[in-house]
């Protein structure tokens, strides 16, 4: 970890025990998967773009272990929901009992199976208040097409990764190019408003027109 890096996490709000004990076991169990696990300040994002729409109804694309959905769930209103998708259930093990742990268990359903599935399955009416996609990057476009009709006018989508280490600017292999071409889409299309922004690898917020 950088300097920097360490600086930018000693200026956000810190992360509990879970949080912290959830990263631990992460590194400890996976340590070469690791690095898909966002970094605290990202979650802190996360919470505080939650909180900040007054979301209830959320979807989560790609949940690993479960740092992310904890930090979403946590910024959900009253009775507020948040749908994981995921194929793991080994991974998604961990992150149940981390989601008990943080009392967050009535907050979150998790579906096994390959996401871009459960959410051609979801109603097709635009009831999504948020949604993060933070999954395999091919498939990034799909989740795309298949989310912003679902997502309210006024609701928000968060896509993770999208500098691709800066090799958006000189893609390297097919998981750099779709990204690369889905950020260009996303600036053009009028359906939304956007704004990429440089956190870690790059975040990008998506708005759904009214």
């Amino acid at each position: 970890m950088s300097d920097l890096d360490g600086y930018l996490l000693a200026h956000c709000t810190p992360a509990d025990e879970v949080l912290r004990d959830l990263a631990e076991e992460t590194r400890a169990k996976y340590p070469g998967d690791a690095e898909m696990q966002i970094s605290h300040d990202e979650g802190e994002l996360l919470t505080m773009l939650v909180r900040l729409t007054g979301v209830s109804s959320a979807v989560e694309v790609g949940t690993f272990t479960g740092y992310s959905s904890i930090c979403i769930a946590r910024g959900l209103r009253d009775g507020g929901r948040l749908l994981c998708c995921d194929v793991s259930g080994e991974w998604t093990g961990i992150a149940r009992s981390y989601w008990a742990r943080a009392g967050l268990g009535d907050r979150i359903e998790l579906r096994l199976a390959p996401a871009i599935e459960t959410v051609r399955a979801l109603d097709g009416s635009p009831a999504i208040d948020f949604a993060f996609v933070d999954a395999d990057k091919t498939g990034y476009p799909d989740y795309y097409d298949e989310l912003v009709p679902r997502l309210r006018p006024g609701g928000l989508m968060v896509f993770d990764n999208v500098l691709r280490g800066g090799r958006v600017l000189a893609p390297r292999d097919a998981a750099d190019r779709v990204v690369a071409g889905l950020n260009d889409r996303i600036v053009t299309d009028d359906r939304v408003e956007s704004v990429m922004l440089p956190v870690r690898d790059g975040v990008t917020l998506i708005r759904k027109r009214g």
